[in-house]
């Protein structure tokens, strides 16, 4: 549970060959943080421990959710209590091309939307 929510950051990830599912979600969520910094999350944070920050994310999916790996998407956040929320969403469209040498299955790639809040 949040008490404080402090940022709300969003991002993409898209598994283009092998459709992998978790590869996307993990895509998403660093896209959601990766140019993002917040110098003085640590002065806020009851004990100014980057431990005590609570990060929630929510990831929107288009199939293969029983495939996800939450535990390889919560590794993506380098800090703080983090849970997951996964909800019908994102997108399925072609690749144009099947590439059995990268996995693929079929000729979809996998999008899937995130967004990582961030707080105490």
């Amino acid at each position: 549970m949040m008490e404080k929510l402090m940022f709300i950051e969003t991002g993409m990830g898209i598994d283009v060959h092998g459709q992998n599912i978790t590869k996307a979600a993990i895509r998403a969520v660093k896209n959601a943080i990766h140019f993002n910094s917040m110098p003085g999350i640590r002065s806020v944070l009851p004990g100014n421990s980057l431990d005590n920050m609570v990060v929630n994310v929510k990831l929107a999916v288009p199939c293969d959710k029983e495939k996800l790996d939450i535990d390889a998407v919560k590794e993506a956040l380098p800090f703080g209590k983090v849970t997951v929320e996964v909800m019908d969403g994102g997108m399925l469209t072609t690749s144009g091309i099947v590439l059995e040498e990268k996995g693929d299955k079929n000729d979809l790639m996998y999008v899937v939307v995130a967004s990582v809040e961030v707080g105490y």
